[in-house]
């Protein structure tokens, strides 16, 4: 009998996609969600937020025999935090392999998401646990809520000198339990999507798999993070690996699907 694997983040957009892997894979899974949910499918959920500073009891309980942590939960701030209550929790019980989430220019992009990103990376090198952390560019899913919201304006807005390579979510999901099932590797080679993409490119192709129009203006990204994205410093070009669903594919299984569900 294989020891369940705990998987934070597992009620988001990724973990939906890495879930059912690790249960194909054979392997128990134990949920750390924010609120108490029934068992299901050999997917167990313990209620408690990382956050919190009485999670530590509830936290202590979800590690009970775990040999593997797969920390995808993420939010707009308060990552480093996080991750730092995780991985000393996980160090106390024993954890043989931690795998962490990150995001492609951590260590680069001016942005307080990224850096809270780097803040949890270095959480989990410094742990002293076995560890194994993955960068990705955004997922389809992010670029798609962003796009959508532009196009609701008549006038659509694109910030100029930003571009994106987005990636797959279900392609991430089986990288990541590809690497935790395997042995801790450190920093790994980060996941990118298999093209490059101009903010209005991106908008454009949402517009036309939706048979929409609309004007598009063109506006400056100021200061730091502007320079930063003019100089390409989220993207990665070297040492990476590329999925291989595009935007375009993605965009047209996305519309198939909401026209299916009318």
């Amino acid at each position: 009998m294989t020891s369940p694997i705990l998987v934070t983040g597992g009620t988001g957009t990724l973990g939906g996609h890495v879930l059912p892997l690790l249960r194909q894979a054979g392997r128990d899974v134990r949920v750390l969600s924010r609120h108490a949910r029934e068992a299901a499918d050999g997917v167990e959920y313990v209620a408690c937020d990382l956050l919190a500073p009485d999670g530590g009891l509830a936290l202590a309980a979800a590690l009970e025999d775990v040999e593997i942590v797969l920390h995808l939960a993420g939010g707009p701030k308060g990552d480093d935090v996080a991750t730092r209550n995780l991985v000393r929790a996980a160090a106390e019980a024993g954890v043989r392999h931690f795998v962490y989430i990150s995001v492609i220019g951590a260590d680069r992009v001016p942005l307080g998401y990224f850096r809270s990103k780097l803040g949890a990376e270095r959480a989990v090198a410094e742990s002293g646990l076995p560890w194994t952390t993955l960068r990705a560019a955004q997922f389809h899913d992010l670029v798609l809520k962003a796009v959508r919201t532009m196009a609701k304006m008549p006038v659509v807005p694109v910030p100029g000198g930003i571009r994106m390579q987005p990636v797959d979510a279900r392609e991430v999901a089986e990288r990541l339990v590809e690497l935790a099932l395997g042995e801790p590797a450190g920093l790994v080679p980060d996941l990118a999507g298999p093209t490059v993409y101009g903010m209005g490119e991106l908008a454009r192709g949402y517009l036309r798999a939706h048979g929409k129009r609309r004007p598009m203006l063109p506006v400056r990204l100021p200061g730091k993070v502007g320079r930063a994205y003019r100089a390409a410093e989220n993207l990665s070009l070297e040492d990476v690996s590329f999925g291989t669903r595009t935007w375009e594919e993605f965009l047209d299984a996305h519309t198939a699907n909401a026209h299916a569900g009318k």
